[in-house]
C-alpha cells in the first residue's frame, strides 16, 4: 500500500508535466519541432506573368545563436535556411527584404501572440535607394484575433491576423504603397500571406506581388 502511495504521486506529477508541455506547444503559433514539414503554394505576380512554385519547410534538429537568440533552424527544399525565434510571446524571423532593397538580414519582430486587436509595433531599417540609405519604418497591427480563416478548404482557428506597412520620412506618400496582411494559426504558423509592395521614387522601381498559402502540414 505504500508503494502505491509513493508512486502514484509520481506518477500524477509525470503526467501533468507532460499534459503541460502538449498544451504549451498547442498553445505557440509556432512549432520547432524537429521533423515537422508545411508544404506552401507561392504565386508570384511581380512580373508580367505569374510564377507558380511550391516548396517545404522543415524543422530541423539545429540551432544557432543570433544577436543573443537562440534561433531554430528551417530548412526550405528550394534551398537555404529559415531562422525562427519564440521567446514569450514574441515571434521573430531573421532575414532580410527582397534583393532590390538592398538589405541585410536583420531581426524582425513579425507576431506578438499575447497583444490584442488594434496594438502595432514599429521597426526602423534601412534600405538602398539609388545608393542612397533611407530609413524606412515598418509598423506591425494587430487587425483580428482569435478569427477562424479557410486556407485550401482547411478551416484554421485561433488565427491572428497581422497587417504590416511601410512608411519613410524621405519617401512620399504617394510614391510608396504596402498592402501586407498575414495570417497565422495556433500550432501551425503562418498558413497564408499577401505581400504587396510598390516603390517609384528617384528612379527606383520595385514592384512585389506575391501571395502564400499552406497546402498542407505534418506538425509533430
Amino acid at each position: 500500500m505504500k508503494i502505491s502511495t509513493l508512486l502514484f504521486p509520481a506518477f500524477l506529477l509525470v503526467f501533468v508535466s507532460c499534459k503541460k508541455n502538449e498544451t504549451a506547444k498547442e498553445d505557440k503559433y509556432l512549432s520547432t519541432s524537429a521533423g515537422s514539414t508545411w508544404n506552401y503554394h507561392e504565386t508570384n505576380s511581380s512580373g508580367p506573368v505569374p510564377v507558380n512554385s511550391d516548396y517545404t519547410l522543415t524543422s530541423t534538429s539545429g540551432d544557432t545563436s543570433i544577436n543573443g537568440k537562440n534561433y531554430h533552424i528551417f530548412a526550405n527544399s528550394i534551398g537555404g535556411n529559415q531562422y525562427f525565434n519564440v521567446t514569450g510571446g514574441d515571434y521573430y524571423q531573421f532575414d532580410s527584404l527582397p534583393a532590390g532593397f538592398g538589405t541585410t538580414a536583420f531581426e524582425r519582430l513579425y507576431l506578438i501572440d499575447i497583444a490584442p486587436a488594434g496594438i502595432s509595433w514599429t521597426q526602423t531599417i534601412s534600405v538602398t535607394i539609388s545608393g542612397i540609405p533611407v530609413p524606412v519604418t515598418l509598423t506591425y497591427t494587430v487587425a483580428e484575433k482569435g478569427i477562424s480563416r479557410i486556407v485550401n478548404g482547411t478551416t484554421y482557428t485561433d488565427v491572428i491576423h497581422v497587417v504590416t506597412a511601410f512608411s519613410s520620412p524621405l519617401i512620399p506618400a504617394a510614391s510608396l504603397t504596402t498592402s501586407i496582411n498575414s495570417y497565422y494559426a495556433k500550432k501551425y504558423g503562418l498558413i497564408e500571406a499577401t505581400n504587396i509592395v510598390q516603390v517609384n521614387y528617384q528612379n527606383f522601381i520595385q514592384n512585389i506581388d506575391t501571395e502564400t498559402k499552406l497546402v498542407s502540414a505534418n506538425v509533430l
